[in-house]
């Protein structure tokens, strides 16, 4: 199908709405028409030319973002608040505070991203309320202008407030790819919790929305589980609607509470109506110690529901887990502090005054809602959350003209101040408003701006919030100028902002040219100056993840593209990476150098691939003598090419690559793709060949043939499995099937198309034209594969694509000699952004379109798509920077018909060739 003209539509801005304020928009620069015009095509465009239309907020899966050089932030579907905001070493929790106007919150209509800030805009018959944020420039510092417009005949009185939360904390551990965030309660990345606070900003009042549960979960006794999902309890492959894995890195402080020594009995789940129902055997009595970990029964609790249960202490003083509904951070917990009975529950902790009484039975009764969750013994109240603004944690004050906000438990401190001063300032609580009285005369527009600081000490941060506010307009246009620099930066050698530059693309192609440039501003974006102490990072993805994270995988889709911005910045980030047990792990916390998460067995093709694209772009042969890890880089190219050695399948002739059978570790939502599959036995095959070519030039020939055969003898094993139609066979113990994924075309095309006869190369070009491409964006399965029902997930399922696939889809087709198609699908992928940049996965929606996902956990910005730039200089224009190029063989180049390169920073181009040394 093609779902070119929808798509189209969404992500252009067309001319403003009669209801807007056309003058906010020339202040800033930004361009108020179709978002794809301008300059784009004929060298590097102008950062505003770049920026996102307006967009209607309802056609918004995933709202946009804000980012600065050393944070990240999401906005919400109001007009001003943010969440998931962090500046590391701090975290926000909860959301910055809702606008109100005549006593209402007012829901978004359109909403507009630009690097340096997100604009939200809302009508109230002629009253139109416009609202900007930006991110301070390298500051912990966030941005406010409201702008209202009276559109009336008359005059018309409005009352502006701004709710003034600033829940932060200074945290120098737990920055994984599952962050902590504070809490009330504890310090914890708690994502359904934030979200449910997220979705809440619209209503009237504030509400304990985060100690209402969502979905079906299990009823569990004694010893919890780490929040995760356990290997035992996989529903599905990734399922992420309603589990998380425990991305968090091992400095995260997350132990296992022990049970609490006791008996349960009449265990039930208690329904609002008045009804009731058992839970497991209604005539069981359980017997819980510290090691028990037992499962009862799944049960999902609405507004007023709760858990009733009987339990019986025989010992005083008695502490651990009675019970749990869930695996989860938010999840509902009853426990026993020193014999007093309490309740843990999203974020939140409350616990009874008294001991319960023992060697006797008590009936225990907990129900959660909106409004809190309550605990009862025996029929009497025992523990009640309080309202999570109410200050138990987070100390507002306001006065002179400011507010401080001050976190108890740890160093962090913030202050708003003001371009107007509020006619009313209050604080109570962590909670502070700001309230003006205004008057519009008919036709008047009217500006209110603010300023929050983040930091260590409250005389510093109101200071510094104050002096901003006084200088608003030229701090707040500084902002955009500011990204505006350094986007030129990023393509002008010897600037000072990157150790690097990217190549210009000149060219008449206005769509492919918007697609290659998008996918370096997305480098841009996503690159933090300060979360890490090896330098500039390209951050994996966010904002409701990550901060400090980068995966292996993810950064060798755009290799090339990075060695040539920020070849300073890459060459400490691979002996970061290398130095990570990089077997164990996808990525790690940059900040303080530490793994996350599970093993991918995309590791060893991603580091190797990294690495050689760096040496064979910058020349940089000093780099293999350096140490990470225990060993020189060499050795561990050595190590990760000579995997299949130690890994050969037990099945079928011995030769592939067994990936094993841990689905998390491949695809993690397609369960049939494990054990030997195509992609990365490719990607085996073309790293033992590169090494061979890194082996000869080092002066070891023996080596270097020996690698070699290794690599041809696996080729051949790879075309084995080839099915016919484009699509490849999946070796198992138990025998083998056929699947059409895209990352099977993308990695044989990538280092095995030498290897195929020119049928192959016609069918593997056909399946993926005919199944795969799909309007402005692609599938990642083919909708008629047979585990496509099984793999409904936007990224790696039949449903949408991950950020990397049509760059690599794209390298892929070149490879194969299509480069007319590559040009095609790289011409489109623009229009898939929703107004902004990619994120981890685009969707397709009823209407045939594609827009940024947010079901899944998906990421509303993922670096992976910069690979579409890196298809561009190494597709269409065949720079493609292998370690033949230490050599003198020069691949690709600067001119050709989709237009000219110049300003390519790469060996044979900009730099010259240096000749490698063994150095070891």
């Amino acid at each position: 199908m093609s779902a070119a003209p929808q798509a189209e539509r969404r992500g252009h801005g067309g001319p403003l709405p009669a209801d807007t304020v056309s003058d906010s928009d020339t202040d800033t620069g930004t361009v108020t028409g179709d978002d794809t015009a301008g300059p784009v095509g004929r060298g590097v465009p102008a950062l505003d030319d770049l920026a996102g239309g307006w967009m209607p907020a309802g056609e918004l899966a995933h709202l946009p973002t804000l980012r600065n050089q050393w944070g990240q932030g999401h906005v919400n579907r109001d007009l001003t608040s943010l969440s998931w905001l962090a500046f590391a070493p701090y975290s926000g929790g909860y959301h910055t505070g809702v606008l109100r106007v005549d006593g209402e919150p007012q829901a978004a209509e359109r909403m507009r991203w630009s690097p340096w800030g997100v604009q939200r805009s809302a009508a109230r018959g002629p009253l139109t309320v416009r609202t900007e944020v930006r991110m301070g420039y390298e500051r912990s510092r966030v941005l406010w202008r409201i702008t209202l417009h009276n559109a009336a005949a008359r005059p018309r009185p409005v009352v502006v407030e701004q709710e003034l939360l600033a829940m932060f904390a200074h945290h120098e551990t737990d920055w994984g790819w599952l962050y902590g965030t504070p809490w009330n309660s504890g310090h914890h990345h708690d994502f359904y919790a934030t979200e449910r606070l997220r979705a809440e900003v619209l209503a009237d009042r504030p509400r304990q929305v985060q100690t209402l549960p969502h979905g079906e979960r299990w009823i569990r006794l004694g010893s919890p589980r780490i929040p995760g999902i356990q290997r035992d309890e996989d529903s599905a492959p990734m399922l992420l609607e309603s589990e998380l894995p425990d991305h968090s890195a091992p400095d995260s402080g997350r132990v296992r509470a022990p049970g609490a020594p006791c008996l349960v009995r009449r265990l039930r789940v208690l329904r609002a109506d008045g009804g009731a129902a058992p839970v497991g055997d209604p005539a069981a009595a359980y017997t819980v110690r510290a090691g028990t970990d037992l499962r009862v029964g799944t049960v999902a609790l609405g507004a007023g529901d709760g858990l009733g249960f009987e339990v019986r202490v025989d010992q005083a003083g008695v502490t651990g887990v009675v019970a749990t509904h869930g695996n989860h951070p938010d999840s509902a917990q009853v426990a026993l502090a020193g014999g007093r009975i309490s309740l843990r529950i999203g974020g939140e902790y409350a616990v009874a005054a008294e001991p319960l009484p023992v060697g006797s039975w008590h009936r225990v009764a907990l129900r959660v809602g909106e409004q809190g969750a309550e605990l009862s013994v025996d029929g009497a109240a025992a523990a009640r959350t309080e309202p999570w603004w109410g200050g138990r944690r987070w100390t507002a004050t306001a006065a002179g003209g400011a507010v401080t906000v001050e976190d108890r438990h740890s160093a962090a401190r913030s202050a708003y101040a003001f371009t107007t001063p509020p006619d009313v300032l209050s604080a109570q609580g962590a909670r502070a408003v700001a309230r003006w009285d205004l008057l519009l005369a008919p036709g008047e527009s009217r500006e209110l701006g603010f300023v929050l600081e983040i930091g260590s000490g409250s005389d510093e941060v109101r200071w510094a919030a104050t002096t901003t506010a006084d200088a608003f307009g030229v701090a707040f246009e500084q902002i955009a100028e500011r990204w505006r620099d350094t986007w030129r930066q990023a393509f002008t050698p010897g600037g000072p902002e990157f150790s690097g530059y990217l190549p210009t693309l000149v060219t008449e192609d206005t769509d492919l040219a918007r697609t290659y440039y998008l996918g370096a501003l997305l480098a841009v974006y996503l690159r933090n100056t300060r979360v890490s102490r090896t330098g500039p990072v390209f951050l994996t993805g966010g904002p409701r993840l990550g901060p400090t994270t980068t995966y292996f995988w993810d950064q060798s889709e755009f290799a090339r593209t990075a060695a040539m911005l920020e070849p300073a910045g890459m060459r400490a980030w691979i002996l970061a990476a290398l130095a990570q047990p990089y077997d164990h792990c996808h990525s790690f916390d940059t900040r303080n150098l530490l793994p996350v998460g599970n093993h991918y067995a995309a590791n060893d093709h991603a580091l190797f691939r990294t690495v050689t694209a760096y040496l064979a772009v910058t020349g940089d042969t000093g780099l293999l003598a350096q140490h990470a890890g225990g060993r020189s880089v060499l050795d561990h190219l050595r190590a990760m090419a000579y995997r299949p050695r130690q890994r050969r399948a037990g099945f079928g002739e011995g030769v592939l690559v067994d990936l094993g059978r841990d689905a998390w570790e491949l695809l993690e939502c397609v369960p049939n793709y494990r054990d030997a599959v195509v992609s990365f036995n490719a990607g085996y095959a073309g790293m033992l060949r590169s090494l061979a070519t890194l082996l000869d030039l080092l002066g070891e020939p023996a080596e270097a043939a020996r690698a070699r055969a290794d690599g041809d003898a696996l080729a051949r094993a790879v075309l084995g499995q080839y099915a016919g139609d484009g699509r490849w066979r999946i070796g198992h113990p138990e025998g083998s099937d056929v699947i059409g994924h895209c990352l099977d075309f993308a990695l044989v095309a990538a280092d095995l198309s030498g290897d195929l006869p020119p049928e192959h190369r016609a069918q593997m070009v056909d399946f993926v034209s005919g199944r795969l491409l799909d309007g402005d964006w692609m599938r990642a399965l083919d909708p008629h594969d047979p585990v496509a029902p099984l793999s409904d997930r936007p990224d790696h399922g039949a449903a949408g694509a991950f950020a990397a696939w049509p760059g690599a889809t794209a390298y892929g087709l070149c490879r194969l000699g299509r480069p007319d198609i590559a040009a095609d699908v790289l011409r489109r992928a623009h229009r898939a952004t929703s107004g902004g940049l990619w994120g981890q996965a685009m969707e397709v929606t009823a209407d045939g379109g594609y827009r940024v996902a947010e079901r899944g956990v998906s990421n509303r910005e993922s670096v992976a798509a910069v690979a579409v730039t890196e298809a561009v200089i190494a597709g269409l224009f065949g720079i493609e920077a292998g370690l033949g190029t230490l050599a003198g063989r020069h691949e690709g180049t600067v001119r050709g018909e989709f237009g000219e390169l110049r300003g390519v920073r790469a060996v044979g181009f900009d730099l010259e060739g240096v000749r490698p040394t063994t150095g070891t």
